[in-house]
């Protein structure tokens, strides 16, 4: 895990930040600088001993006292760039970290203009970055939109730490577990009403998608670097011929930041010796440890149009897309995962990857694997820095990657940051555009299972509940989902397309997990979003809001993913979630993106622009991944190891849930009978995450004569009483 932590203290010398001479390193007698004092408050006597500091665990220190910045991890020497303004004022710098495909020309005029507060400069280059500025003792920490690269921050010892992970800060304050925020997290998990800016840890906040922290000698402010839409005068009509143009040039872009780069060679491990009497390759593999990924880039090409988008870009811009070398130069290395144990149902997607690999510059890779890439097969992994459902695939999509290149794309993202979300029908009902939903509404009423007779009911169905969104204030909005909550009328899920745009299209849904929740764990966070309710929304469009915060969702979950699966060496890329995408992607008018196939439609004109307009047929079909058949045939296969993960789980100490419940829920799901797979993919993920958290003996933090912090440190909190 990569991420980087500063701290901005009311003291302009040591005392609560450890030295000012040097920038780092040890200072005459041998003593780390660069450290923050081991003090809880200004005026604490330990605070005069400079040597008293506490430094991240194998931390580069990028610029020192009074206002201290480490980067924590592997990063590449390209990934961490600093420079000055002016040589003769060395305390108006800037940080980026990350992969930036800006010059250090456009770097610089950027900290002159942010030196004077224009934050959105910073946010304006290609590619996934972090961008801190310091100007004097002024920190500005700019988050990007999505909430891929977020940015927390606690109070501590009279100031501020901010780091990318929550679980340093943690650390720092040795924090208890919030277990308001896990049960929100899977009560409703696609509303930020409930989840606020909380995160699992007491005390660590994080600062919303589009914003930026700014900490002026210990003083906080959190600020939006995004234009406001006026509320008084309707925005112009966008061109949408014009908005596919602005979407294809910052995928371009993002794509070409990423073969600009430099490339990296994985630490490769011994060579293979060859046949060995009784051991298979595999066996060969796993012998002498994971395999290192192969140099240059790679995509996935599982068949689905954003992933094809990304492979088919990267193989055609201008350059050497790949380090595969052979008589016809160097390929761009494509992997399909093929799963062996649940065949049926992908022949499709798995026919059109072969037939967008026969383009000459992809290498083609098939992984194929059975019973072993399953999900919820080889539990064990790595602790992430938040709990996600990501955690039970991780094996598989592991898998998968370590077949793949040094740096790798991936098309997360692109569903949440083109499609429409189901709730902008009810804006286009607020702008009296009623002709545009005749498309979606008629092809909701095709995908309706059943006679003719109730496929003819769901344009009414579909037209009714939009209608009522629209004419549903936030504030009525977030009151009934509170009240359903308390009431514990949580439905078992959608069944089907029209089932999902149906429950989507309100101000707050419960999430797939909320039935196993207990009754006391459903009314503290009816109590968030209802305390939510009077405060103002950041949008009063539900739509906007709805599509915002399924993105902001899907965002954390791919950062879980990136650190769940990780691979040394490797670099996973999603352009669709970079800010120039995302900001793009939202200058598109919502009459093209309500419409059957819109995402498909954007990425075929974009790869028409680029030159490739021969597509297989099918191209742009919906895919899912991954498919129910193979979630239940893992859960079979897991169930013993499942069924004793829950025979006293955490979860229920903390009080969210009931063993026997969950027991239950999970017997259902093997034997076939309709259970939300996704919401017991949350609750184990959830469990799993909790006991790594508990099992870590480590810390992010260490010092010359100071305690070991370490988050969590008495458990997890004993059930509470129940709410009067």
């Amino acid at each position: 895990m990569r991420w980087l932590v500063g701290w901005s203290s009311i003291a302009a010398s040591f005392g609560t930040a450890g030295r000012v001479s040097g920038q780092g390193g040890h200072d005459s007698n041998g003593l780390l600088s660069g450290g923050i004092a081991d003090a809880d408050h200004p005026d604490d006597p330990a605070a005069q001993y400079a040597e008293r500091t506490v430094v991240p665990v194998g931390a580069q220190l990028l610029w020192g006292d009074p206002d201290p910045l480490w980067a924590v991890g592997d990063w590449r020497p390209d990934e961490v760039r600093t420079l000055a303004a002016d040589p003769a004022d060395p305390f108006t710098r800037l940080a980026v970290l990350g992969c930036c495909g800006a010059t250090d020309a456009e770097l610089r005029r950027a900290l002159l203009a942010a030196r004077g507060g224009a934050l959105r400069h910073l946010t304006q280059w290609s590619g996934s970055y972090t961008a801190v500025v310091q100007t004097g003792r002024r920190i500005t920490v700019v988050g990007d939109l999505a909430g891929v690269r977020p940015v927390f921050y606690t109070p501590w010892a009279g100031g501020t730490a901010y780091a990318t992970a929550a679980l340093p800060l943690a650390d720092l304050i040795e924090a208890q577990l919030d277990i308001g925020h896990l049960a929100a997290l899977l009560a409703c998990p696609d509303s930020p009403e409930a989840l606020g800016d909380g995160t699992p840890y007491v005390g660590v906040r994080r600062i919303p998608p589009g914003h930026a922290l700014i900490l002026r000698e210990g003083s906080r402010e959190i600020t939006g670097y995004e234009p406001v839409a006026s509320l008084a005068v309707a925005a112009p009509a966008a061109d949408p011929e014009h908005a596919v143009e602005g979407v294809r040039e910052a995928l371009v872009d993002a794509v070409r930041a990423r073969l600009t780069a430099p490339r990296h060679a994985p630490e490769m491990l011994p060579h293979d010796p060859g046949p060995v009497p009784g051991m298979g390759p595999a066996d060969r593999r796993a012998a002498r440890g994971a395999p290192a990924p192969v140099p240059g880039v790679g995509a996935d090409l599982s068949g689905g149009s954003a992933s094809a988008t990304l492979a088919l870009l990267a193989a055609g811009l201008p350059g050497t897309p790949g380090t595969l070398l052979n008589r016809s130069g160097e390929r761009l290395l494509a992997v399909t995962f093929n799963d062996l144990a649940t065949p049926r149902g992908r022949e499709a997607e798995l026919e059109r990857a072969r037939a967008i690999a026969a383009n000459p510059r992809l290498h083609h890779v098939v992984v194929a694997a059975a019973e072993e890439a399953l999900p919820y097969a080889d539990l064990d992994g790595p602790l992430t820095d938040e709990p996600g459902p990501s955690l039970v695939f991780a094996a598989r999509d592991r898998r998968r990657l370590v077949a793949g290149s040094a740096d790798h794309f991936v098309g997360h993202g692109a569903r949440q940051v083109l499609d429409a979300h189901p709730a902008r029908m009810a804006d286009l009902l607020m702008d009296r555009r009623r002709r545009h939903l005749l498309r979606p509404v008629a092809a909701l009423a095709r995908a309706a299972p059943g006679d003719s007779a109730l496929s003819l009911l769901v344009p009414f169905s579909v037209y009714a509940a939009a209608r009522r969104l629209a004419r549903t204030s936030y504030r009525a909005g977030m009151e009934a989902a509170a009240a359903r909550l308390r009431e514990g009328t949580v439905s078992a899920g959608p069944s089907g397309p029209v089932d999902a745009s149906l429950a989507a299209l309100t101000w707050s849904r419960p999430g797939p997990a909320a039935g196993w929740l207990t009754g006391e764990a459903l009314a503290e966070v009816s109590i968030r979003l209802a305390t939510a309710a009077g405060r103002p929304p950041f949008s009063l469009r539900p739509g906007e809001a709805r599509a915002r915060a399924a993105l902001a969702r899907h965002a954390a979950d791919h950062r879980v993913f990136e650190q769940a699966v990780e691979v040394r060496s490797q670099r996973l890329h999603a352009p669709f979630l970079d800010n120039q995408v995302v900001r793009a992607a939202r200058a598109l008018p919502e009459s093209l993106r309500v419409q059957p196939g819109a995402r498909a439609a954007i990425l075929r004109n974009v790869l028409s622009s680029a030159g490739v307009r021969e597509l297989p047929p099918g191209w742009g079909a919906p895919a899912h991944t991954p498919n129910e058949t193979a979630t239940r045939v893992g859960l079979r296969a897991a169930l013993t190891s499942l069924l004793a993960l829950f025979t006293s789980p955490l979860l229920a100490d903390a009080g969210l849930i009931e063993a026997r419940v969950v027991q239950q829920a999970l017997l259902d799901a093997a034997e076939g009978r309709p259970v939300p797979l996704d919401g017991l993919a949350e609750l184990v993920s959830m469990e799993l995450w909790l006991g790594r958290l508990l099992a870590r003996r480590g810390t992010c933090w260490t010092g010359t004569s100071t305690p070991r912090r370490r988050a969590v440190p008495t458990g997890v909190p004993l059930r509470r009483p129940a709410l009067s």
